[in-house]
């Protein structure tokens, strides 16, 4: 490993931690390496993957991470490949090459280990090792968690995969715990290197929500030139604050989850290539970038989290240079922090709705369904739907069976006369009958599976497997979209109110976590110690020094969070105003008064499926409320809503 380490990547030495977690994968064991953003978690699986005789599995949740690595990899002549949750004319090119053994490592979304047709691919394919990237997202304690990781252990059984390695940034002592009871992990294979960062300068700043703008302009006015990250809660925060240090001679650019991709793609390729040096941004900006260079992070809202913190700064200094990470602290935006948890917990009859749909489907023993529309007809937004699918298999009332996609379409790469002359016979009138019976609109033509069966008798699966051969071949441009999830029916007969109910306190005590989580980020930065010490103790790191000497606190500037400022009485409002025209297209699009919850949710500006097809942000009132607590405007609406 160190011929390797040298030879391939050119590095002298190891860094801490690294030399460990790659010893315990070489000894044929599962480790987990968790060491702070930018300590290079990834050479923990390159090396091995050099080295062992199979493929290397890696599941990541975030193209970008994939994309970035990649490039690292191919810099490196390491063969690499990727595919993720969406279906590309490359992704029989990256098969073919991991069926042939000529691919060392293959980087997946964790949503496309749902698709039949991709786990049929990998129990053809011996695997060495799975690595699972931003492991924390398995665990219910940790932040980011993602329902579909908690499959991982299983996938792991099912493709016969001996080991694995997990990687995180962030993870307290409980999701450590958890993480090694899922796979299988002994403590001395837990490598963590600590989490306290000795070059970031930690400083917390208590400032009333009118003096940001002007405190964030001198701060950044003192370092022109300066690689940094602003981040903020809400899209439209990043856009007034980008113009707003425009304004005052500080080039700035806005970059948030509503832009378009290509946007989005340019402005971070201009901050990555230094043609632009500050980014105001939602978390949505972060993930996989791998810029050494970054001198200041300043949160000019409040984070998520603590983990969302830690996170966020570990982006800060990778290149051991001192770096300055600000919080324009105060409780102003408290409150629409809080309203995003609540936006997560899925309505009790929207529960028994999905309940209801899927009871329906328990004499076939099998339950079809398409996420999007399910969503809509339960008003559950998807995030939390996953959750509850996943609840409903760890309580063993389902378990998936596989996923196809709803939808394909194609564009011609050659002229359909030329396609159809490649073949003769039935397969000619076969390729005919494909040509003939899908939808041509603009570049592309949409598949009618319907259509063909009754004008042809093909099956559903030959139509599929012709359409892969001539994506191949690079006859066609293939797309698929809309998965159709499949699943057994293993328990029919479940008390539907009693479950819901029940689900339901799952959710309820889940949004309680959230909630204490961002109390105890409050915590953290009201601290009388160091702020580096406390930050390292909340993830068990008891090796870093008491007092960093740079931090804020270090420096006698103990943050008192300002109060936030009086918001004027609930109970002045009026409720006939703000919601009267919500109350009336709700009832004309669904033929019922809203719930307590749903107008709450409409006063808070917190969305949900229907919220969509009432194209509520258009609608008066929408989001009045939302620096009120949601427990405050639920109470408010109760007293004045229709019984």
């Amino acid at each position: 490993m160190h011929n390797t380490l040298e030879q391939v990547f050119g590095y002298p030495q190891f860094r801490p931690g690294q030399e460990a977690a790659i010893s315990a994968v070489l000894a044929g064991r599962s480790a987990a390496a968790i060491f702070p953003t930018g300590s290079g978690k990834s050479l923990c699986y390159q090396i091995p993957a050099m080295l062992l005789p199979h493929l290397t599995l890696v599941v990541s949740p975030l193209l970008a991470l994939m994309q970035d690595q990649l490039a690292f990899l191919q810099r490196h002549g390491i063969s690499a490949g990727s595919i993720d949750s969406a279906q590309s004319r490359d992704d029989a090119d990256v098969m073919a090459r991991a069926k042939s053994g000529e691919l060392k490592i293959l980087m997946v979304s964790v949503e496309r280990l749902k698709n039949e047709r991709f786990r049929n691919f990998l129990q053809q394919v011996p695997i060495s090792l799975l690595v699972v990237d931003e492991a924390h997202c398995i665990s219910e304690w940790g932040h980011n968690f993602r329902p579909d990781y908690l499959k991982l252990p299983d996938y792991q059984r099912q493709f016969n995969i001996p080991q694995a390695l997990l990687l995180t940034a962030t993870a307290t002592p409980k999701v450590i715990a958890d993480m090694q009871a899922k796979f299988a992990i002994a403590p001395e294979d837990v490598v963590t290197t600590g989490f306290y960062r000795p070059n970031l300068s930690l400083r917390v700043e208590p400032v009333r929500g009118q003096d940001k703008r002007r405190r964030l302009v001198e701060w950044m006015s003192e370092r022109p030139g300066q690689p940094s990250i602003v981040y903020v809660t809400l899209q439209k925060t990043a856009e007034h604050i980008a113009e707003h240090l425009g304004r005052n001679g500080i080039q700035a650019e806005a970059y948030h989850a509503g832009l378009p991709h290509e946007k989005r793609e340019a402005i971070q390729k201009r901050f990555m290539g230094g043609q632009s040096n500050c980014i105001v941004a939602t978390i949505a900006f972060g993930m996989g970038i791998d810029k050494s260079d970054i001198r200041n992070v300043v949160h000019f809202d409040l984070p998520k989290s603590i983990e969302n913190y830690s996170q966020e700064i570990g982006r800060a200094g990778r290149d051991g240079q001192p770096s300055d990470c600000l919080v324009l602290a105060n409780r102003d935006s408290l409150n629409v922090l809080e309203n995003f948890v609540y936006g997560d917990t899925p309505e009790l009859d929207g529960i028994r709705h999905v309940l209801d749909e899927l009871k329906a489907c328990a004499a076939d023993g099998q339950w079809e369904f398409l996420l999007g529309p399910l969503a809509d007809q339960s008003n559950i937004r998807q995030l939390p739907l996953k959750t509850l699918l996943v609840q409903l298999e760890l309580r063993r009332i389902i378990a998936p069976r596989y996923a196809y996609y709803a939808e394909y379409r194609f564009k011609y790469l050659q002229e359909p006369a030329d396609l159809l002359a490649r073949f003769e016979g039935e397969r000619k009138d076969f390729v005919a009958a494909i040509i003939q019976t899908s939808t041509l609109a603009r570049a592309w033509a949409t598949v009618s599976f319907d259509a063909l069966y009754e004008r042809y008798q093909a099956e559903r699966n030959r139509v599929v497997k012709a359409l892969d051969y001539f994506q191949e071949k690079g006859w066609i441009e293939l797309e698929s979209k809309q998965t159709t999830e499949v699943y057994s029916v293993l328990q029919a007969g479940f008390d539907s109110q009693a479950l819901a109910t029940e689900l339901h306190a799952y959710f309820t005590r889940h949004e309680q976590t959230e909630v204490a989580r961002i109390h105890a980020m409050l915590d953290l930065f009201a601290t009388e110690r160091c702020l580096g010490y406390r930050l390292a103790e909340y993830f068990g790191d008891e090796q870093a020094p008491r007092q960093c000497g740079h931090c804020s606190v270090c420096h006698g500037d103990i943050a008192r969070l300002p109060a936030p400022p009086e918001l004027p009485a609930l109970v002045d409002k009026n409720f006939e105003a703000l919601c009267a025209e919500f109350i009336h297209k709700h009832e004309q699009h669904t033929g019922s008064i809203p719930s307590t919850e749903r107008v709450t949710r409409f006063l808070c500006g917190i969305s949900v499926p229907l919220f969509t097809k009432l194209k509520a942000r258009s609608i008066a009132g929408y989001a009045v409320l939302e620096e009120y607590p949601y427990g405050e405007v639920r109470g408010w609406v109760e007293t004045h809503l229709p019984a």
